[in-house]
This record gives structure tokens, sequence and C-alpha cells, in this order.
């Protein structure tokens, strides 16, 4: 059976927003440091290499965090609603 274009198995990397990628360093630096003393190397080393490039990836996000303020109440503004561009039809 064959997968469809866009289908979650097409291999393709799950894109994150900065929000979501923030909680994974979180639980990441957690989960290394609740690591026992046994832990294989090669699974340390994994979980740090992935820790470092959240790092990078967030520090190389401005324009993600310009976006989160774009999204703010400017000054002066309302916070009621907008009305419909277009007047709903009457039923008569």
């Amino acid at each position: 059976m064959r997968a469809f274009h866009g289908q979650m198995s097409d291999n393709q990397p799950i894109r994150r927003t900065l929000p979501e990628k923030q909680k994974q360093l979180r639980d990441l630096r957690e989960t290394l440091a609740s690591m026992k003393s046994h832990t294989s190397p090669a699974l340390r080393e994994s979980v740090q290499k992935r820790i470092r490039q959240l790092e990078s990836e967030i520090s190389a996000a401005p324009a993600l965090k310009t976006g989160e303020q774009r999204n703010t109440p400017r000054p002066g503004g309302t916070d009621r609603p907008r009305s419909p561009r277009r007047r709903p039809e009457r039923s008569i």
C-alpha cells in the first residue's frame, strides 16, 4: 500500500514551533540529568547531540521571536471583536 503525498510516513521532518522546541529542550535536559551512571555512552551522546542542535535552533530563530511580538495588542487598540465584512442574509 502506497502513502499519499503529505502523509506522515513520507519521511519528512516534523516541523516544531519555538515553544515546542523549548519544551523538548527542557525534557531532554531533564532526561539527561536523570540518566543512571550505567547508561550506554552512545545513548547519552545522542541526547547531548540533540540538546546542542535544539540550542542552536532556538538561538538562531530571531524571526520566530519577532513573530510573537507581532501578535501582541497595539497601544490604543480595542479588544472587541471585529465586525464581519459582509452582512448576513436575512431570511424572509
